[in-house]
């Protein structure tokens, strides 16, 4: 790999993403801090979209058309959504990536770029 590829190459690409969104979501619906706001979602839709969103973040292709951060999740922060539960989703997806195999550096970039759409994602 050279230092040009995007994140997207280097954690695996396609494969790695979709491996990694279903994983995440496993692991989001057990965890008792934040599965509640998932009761009414289609989660084949959620996790599509999900893939689209990522791939997109991590500098692949550009296929992504669901809402902005802030509007996507407006409905959630009038339910209580707060930094807890980002935390807890960045966990989430931390630990989803340790199991993948995924490189320590790769994993904090990944992090870094969740915590770019906090503010977004909380409405502020």
């Amino acid at each position: 790999m050279s230092q040009q590829d995007s994140l997207y190459e280097q954690i695996g690409g396609e494969a790695a993403v979709n491996a990694a969104v279903d994983i995440f979501y496993r692991k989001v619906l057990s965890d008792e801090r934040i599965n509640a706001f998932f009761d009414d979602v289609d989660m084949e839709k959620q996790a599509a979209k999900q893939k689209a969103f990522l791939t997109m973040a991590f500098g692949g292709p550009h296929n992504y058309t669901g809402l902005d951060m802030r509007q996507g999740h407006a409905h959630l922060v009038a339910r209580g959504l707060n930094d807890s539960h980002v935390d807890a989703v960045i966990e989430d997806l931390g630990s989803t990536l340790r199991e993948l195999g995924v490189k320590e550096e790769l994993i904090a970039q990944v992090a870094a770029i969740a915590e770019s759409t906090r503010d977004d994602v909380l409405g502020r």
